[in-house]
């Protein structure tokens, strides 16, 4: 599918949707208890995938209205009758791995052909540094993945600055192992706040797991467990192309209120203070959960994405429209994504007239020097670069036209339905 934007101007009330981290972390760790409920919870195409590895190890997930009735398989997942497949997600990719490390027999994991070419290779040493069996079918440390072995815990060293997914992994299995897993980090951790998430979520499912002087520790010998609903809270993620919307296509003294905003681990919350910095017009009501944002002139700042690489498609749109320059450093963990979302931020943004520098750890977006002027843009199969392109097209002369639109599933299924409903001129069709 293809969606064609005009430049558009909107305004009004939106809820971004249910978080994606925190719906994958709560559907397996209901699937490691004997069961569980997950209220609120993100039914995207990225879940489903985390759903499907559930009922694989031998649990069940039951959808009923806003919830998710899950029947876990208690602390040790059975092999598998068949293959997993993870479609297009890294986080059921990586959790999943640790989770299959903990059976006797071996499990079988893959994906599509993004998936395929994402790094697996720390996590798969890890688990074979715990006496566990973790190969790649091609020795390339990419998926197609064989793991099993029965992992009873141990003390592991990763890198920490290729994906925080794989302390998330150790630390949702290890709980249940005989001894528990200590995780020696062997440099800085990248998106460190996806791992407060993860601490977060094992707490609620009474799980104690701790940050250490030198990585992170799970005792082992515990049961996850919990008795209430778990709620899962808004998506940050999701809510910076609303934020953005509002900032650079509100109509003459409208605005646009985002709901669902209540205070959480996520670090992509930042991007509330980085619109403020850049001179927009944003209010955040925490005890409402409701963000306000007017359109505002912007200007060029420099964001450290570090720990948020996924707001860097939406920082890269606004830096575009903005006056002067923005830099976002520390991004080369960002090129692997779904896809290298750096390289294909600076292409798809030239195309649509943006002046853009991109260096390995660094893209700089020369706001000042860009027109934006609609354009036919790749959506690159990511969810991320796809919305943010739609926010390029609210504000671009002309019609912008992004490419393979039905990605938006992954993380915001209704996406378009929202932009539309805020007064955005979008029309969706089948190629």
């Amino acid at each position: 599918m293809d969606v064609d934007i005009d430049r558009s101007q909107v305004g009004g009330r939106a809820r971004a949707p249910p978080s994606k981290s925190y719906t994958h972390r709560a559907i397996l760790a209901a699937g490691y208890s004997d069961g569980a409920v997950v209220a609120d919870p993100l039914v995207s195409a990225d879940t489903r995938a985390t759903m499907r590895a559930v009922e694989a190890f031998g649990g069940t997930v039951e959808r009923d209205g806003r919830r998710l009735r899950v029947e876990g398989f208690d602390g040790r997942p059975d092999v598998p009758d068949d293959v997993i497949d993870c479609a297009n997600s890294g986080t059921t990719m990586r959790i999943v791995t640790a989770c299959a490390a903990l059976g006797d027999g071996l499990t079988v994991l893959t994906g599509d052909a993004s998936l395929r070419s994402r790094p697996q290779g720390p996590l798969l040493d890890a688990v074979g540094g715990l006496d566990g069996r973790a190969e790649s079918t091609r020795d390339n440390g990419q998926a197609p993945l064989v793991v099993g072995g029965g992992v009873d815990g141990g003390t592991v060293s990763i890198p920490g600055d290729v994906s925080s997914q794989y302390v998330t992994a150790l630390l949702m299995a290890g709980a249940v192992t005989d001894e528990g897993i200590d995780v020696t980090l062997e440099t800085a951790l990248k998106s460190a706040p996806y791992v407060d998430i993860t601490i977060e979520v094992l707490d609620d499912f009474g799980i104690e797991a701790t940050e250490t002087d030198s990585g992170y520790r799970v005792p082992g010998g515990q049961r996850y467990d919990r008795a209430e609903p778990y709620p899962v809270p808004g998506d940050f993620s999701s809510m910076s192309y609303l934020l953005a919307a509002g900032a650079v296509a509100a109509g003459d003294g409208g605005e646009v209120v985002v709901e669902g905003a209540r205070p959480s681990a996520q670090g992509d919350s930042a991007i509330v203070d980085v619109l403020d910095r850049m001179g927009a017009d944003v209010s955040w009501d925490r005890e409402a959960g409701e963000i306000t944002v007017r359109r505002s002139a912007l200007s060029g700042v420099a964001v450290d994405v570090g720990d948020t690489p996924d707001l860097l498609p939406t920082l890269a749109v606004l830096g575009a429209v903005a006056d002067g320059e923005t830099r976002l450093d520390n991004c080369e963990h960002v090129r692997y994504k779904e896809t290298d979302r750096v390289s294909a931020m600076a292409t798809e943004l030239e195309t649509l007239g943006a002046e853009v520098t991109e260096e390995r750890d660094t893209l700089t977006i020369h706001g000042g020097d860009s027109s934006l002027r609609g354009a036919t843009v790749a959506g690159h199969d990511d969810h991320r670069i796809v919305m943010a392109l739609s926010i390029a097209g609210l504000v671009a002369e002309g019609t912008t036209t992004v490419e393979g639109a039905d990605h938006v599933d992954v993380s915001f299924p209704g996406f378009f339905d929202v932009l539309y409903d805020l007064g955005a001129e979008v029309e969706e069709y089948e190629r």
